[in-house]
């Protein structure tokens, strides 16, 4: 029985990438306001990755259970230069859902992940291209190239939870890396592999190894709206990636217990040597109630973390699907210019006819004048 998996026979070259083909999966929740405008940058982008590289492109959008307008839009979203998929899910299942949708549901080789939000700008999408194509890259990701417009507890939690996440990790997650990269056709097989349904992207895009490249960026300003990413939300996300991808918690655990065993065994030794040195009984009640509370506290911490990954081994064997799709379709770019070019074939026949007919009509009043004459 083989337990890995040989990919291959889909590396790709200069020579060949561009008949593979790129999706671009973009997960949308209340987009409406700016959906469109960026439907156009990409369409506009879409136009030269085919006039550069030959490179035929579609475009996913996963709609998150949106409770604005977003799908409706999407729907009426044109084929312009690229082929246009809408997937809406049965309601809001979050973001790691929708990129397995959108994942799922990529017909082309490669696929890029971009926000909806306007933030991932698409021209820098060329960039990411030519590292796949030219310089034969297999996952491009980018990263925010400072945070420097953050506060100081900001960065520090992000530190720290990138310090935690790798600690004693063979594959690291590179720091401010996020959903927006680029996965060459062997790297989509790859990941599509991983059956976990707790999944966490950043964690799994580096997992999986390949060739990869950092590409520093500058994230735009939202157009509209406000991020729904509260402090709340962020910090859920972050317990949710570090039980899903590591181990790290049940270590740190551990190794807390066993500082905290040592500090009491010291503590215990220091009250045995102020006995037979001086004779005195230390007082034992203040000394008794703090460290009960500092044991209590902790061992209340580690039951935490242990419940934590028991609820993901729980989800793991109930193997519910991640997400539900109620509506999906599809607008193909070539067989939008085929319908056009029909219709006009079409109109021009009706109006041939017509002229002919009104032609024969002119011949038979002619022809009726001159018999009664």
């Amino acid at each position: 029985m083989t337990l890995g998996s040989d990919v291959s026979a889909l590396t790709t070259t200069a020579a060949n990438a561009a008949a593979k083909g790129l999706s671009i999966v973009v997960p949308v929740y209340n987009e409406a306001a700016g959906l469109a405008a960026l439907h156009q940058r990409i369409c506009d982008l879409a136009k030269t990755l085919r006039r550069r590289y030959r490179l035929s492109c579609e475009v996913v959008y996963v709609d998150d259970g949106s409770t604005d307008s977003t799908l409706s839009i999407a729907r009426s979203l044109p084929a312009d230069a690229i082929d246009v998929q809408v997937v809406s899910l049965s309601r809001n299942f979050g973001k790691e859902a929708a990129l397995m949708a959108g994942l799922d549901h990529a017909r082309l080789g490669a696929v890029m992940f971009m926000d909806g939000d306007g933030q991932h700008p698409p021209a820098l999408i060329e960039q990411l291209v030519r590292h796949w194509i030219d310089d034969g890259y297999d996952v491009v990701y980018t990263a925010k190239a400072h945070r420097d417009n953050e506060t100081f507890l900001r960065r520090l939690a992000v530190h720290g939870f990138y310090a935690l996440i790798n600690w004693g990790a063979r594959q690291k997650i590179p720091e401010d890396a996020g959903d927006f990269r680029l996965l060459s056709p062997r790297a989509v097989t790859a990941l599509r592999q991983l059956p976990e349904r707790n999944r966490f992207f950043k964690g799994l895009a580096s997992w999986i190894g390949f060739r990869q490249i950092r590409v520093d960026y500058e994230p735009a300003a939202r157009a509209h709206g406000v991020t729904t990413f509260n402090a709340a939300r962020l910090l859920g996300l972050s317990i949710e990636g570090l039980t899903s991808f590591s181990v790290a918690p049940l270590r740190f655990a551990s190794l807390l217990g066993v500082a905290l065993a040592g500090v009491a065994f010291l503590f215990g030794l220091s009250i045995l040597w102020e006995v037979f040195t001086t004779g005195k009984q230390v007082p034992g009640y203040p000394s008794l109630v703090v460290g009960l509370m500092t044991i209590g506290g902790v061992q209340l911490i580690m039951i935490g973390i242990v419940g934590e990954y028991i609820g993901k081994i729980l989800s793991e064997l109930k193997a519910r699907p991640i997400y539900f799709v109620a509506e999906h379709s599809e607008k193909h770019f070539g067989a939008d210019k085929a319908q056009d070019a029909s219709s006009q074939d079409a109109s021009s026949q009706d109006a041939s006819s017509q002229d002919a007919s009104s032609q024969d009509a002119s011949s038979q009043d002619a022809s009726n004048r001159t018999a009664a004459e």
